[in-house]
């Protein structure tokens, strides 16, 4: 065995690290998230290929992927004979209209979960809360990633927890939560949410289907509120 090798005990599990090419792909999907995400592109840009391959110094076929990825997202969209465009930011109406879904079916998700979440549901649920704590965030996407990712697996979480399926794959299908970092990221939204994701926490774990159902309720009115004053601003510059 080289010294380049790792040695592994009788017995002993050996550590498993990603293999390169997938961490290749992991890496050019974040980069070319994070263009989309970070406004660096107008919507409607056309999304060349071959350029971001020279751009990222990697062959066609992870940014194929990535692109696969972001579309699956919403951040991007294909186009007969035009390959890949950003994808237009949502209206106004368009955000309404997104809220009024999630209000007519994630406080009711929450409130099944208080009646039937798993032991396994409830510690998901804390350990996001846990990770979501408020800190100093940059002017990036990329300073708001982890809080951004736990922050979606936290309501994927309650309403895979509520036992309905449904609820839980329609509110996939909605991709709020990439919808709304991507306008709103850079307005301070981790301190202002951290105690309204605490109320919903402590609801769930208490057994109190009433009290999360408008926990959840009141933490999606006052999101709708930050989001259309962030998309006020972004209107008026």
């Amino acid at each position: 065995m080289g010294d380049d090798q790792q040695r592994v005990s009788p017995g002993q599990t050996p550590k498993l690290q990603p293999a390169p090419r997938l961490m290749l792909r992991e890496s050019v999907y974040e980069s070319v998230k994070r263009l989309l995400m970070d406004h660096d592109l107008e919507p409607g840009t056309r999304l060349s290929i071959d350029g971001l391959s020279r751009d990222l110094q990697v062959s066609p076929t992870p940014v194929r992927e990535a692109l696969f990825r972001c579309e699956a997202e919403g951040l991007v969209v294909r186009r007969p004979n035009a390959g890949y465009l950003v994808a237009p930011l949502l209206g106004r109406q368009a955000l309404l209209d997104l809220y009024d879904i999630r209000l007519l079916l994630e406080p009711a998700a929450a409130a099944r979960a208080a009646l039937n979440a798993s032991d396994r549901d409830r510690q998901d649920i804390d350990d996001a809360i846990e990770a979501m704590t408020p800190a100093v965030y940059g002017d990036s996407y990329q300073a708001y990633r982890d809080f951004a990712e736990e922050d979606a697996k936290l309501h994927r979480t309650i309403a895979s927890a509520s036992g309905n399926p449904l609820i839980a794959e329609t509110l996939d299908r909605l991709r709020a939560h990439v919808h709304s970092y991507r306008l709103y990221f850079r307005h301070g939204i981790a301190d202002v949410t951290a105690t309204e994701h605490q109320a919903i926490r402590d609801t769930i774990l208490d057994h109190d289907p009433a009290a999360a159902e408008q926990a959840m309720r009141t933490h999606l009115e006052n999101s709708r509120i930050r989001l259309l004053n962030a998309y006020d601003q972004a209107e008026e510059v």
